[in-house]
């Protein structure tokens, strides 16, 4: 299976991928403006993601560029620590941690964010990235209106373990990635895309 061509979504050239995407259904034609302004308000909550799917462990807080947790509309340059179930990165002070690289919401009915695997930027001079996967790496959450359907998409590229972070972290990193090949990222990604398309439901 070949990777989907999405505009924004950077080219496939190493190491895993996944597109998860998940589809809610409108019956009035009228509705779906509405509708997909409640999901952009759940789309750009990110300390409230973790809400959409209950039966994960995982955890999103939206961060500044000191790595102080946020409640405010997310902006480029910003950071995402995520607490997933075990070990933590030691580089990450036991999180792992992205950084807002593109915001994109001048196409019409679509609303774009990309992610890359960073530095922990509550560790001054830190060299190392505090992510399981290296910084080739990019996942890109995107979400669009059709006529009659909501669509959550979430596309992961060139995901290659971060073998750059110690003897320990290696390790971890590694078991980690190996997880994502075999697909059990994609059931995260995809238990989070569901919950926040469905308009229905954690309302």
């Amino acid at each position: 299976m070949k990777p989907k061509n999405i505009p924004g979504v950077p080219q496939q050239i190493k190491g895993s991928f996944h597109d998860t995407e998940s589809k809610f259904e409108i019956n009035k034609t009228e509705e779906a403006e509405l509708n997909f302004e409640v999901l952009k308000e759940r789309f750009f909550n990110i300390n409230q993601w973790k809400r959409y799917c209950p039966e994960s462990s995982t955890d999103f807080k939206l961060c500044d560029a000191s790595g102080n947790t946020v409640h405010r509309l997310p902006q480029i340059g910003d950071y995402i620590k995520i607490d997933i179930p075990g070990p933590g990165e030691k580089a990450g002070k036991s999180f792992d941690w992205v950084q807002i690289v593109i915001i994109d919401v001048d196409v019409k009915n679509r609303v774009m964010i990309q992610c890359r695997p960073s530095l922990c930027p509550q560790k001054e001079n830190s060299r190392k990235i505090a992510h399981f996967y290296s910084n080739l790496a990019t996942s890109t959450f995107i979400i669009s209106r059709e006529k009659n359907y909501l669509q959550v998409g979430i596309y992961g590229r060139n995901e290659c373990p971060n073998l750059k972070s110690g003897l320990v972290d290696g390790f971890r990193n590694v078991m980690i990635a190996i997880g994502g090949m075999l697909g059990f990222s994609k059931i995260q990604w995809k238990c989070l895309a569901a919950g926040m398309v469905n308009i229905n439901k954690f309302n």
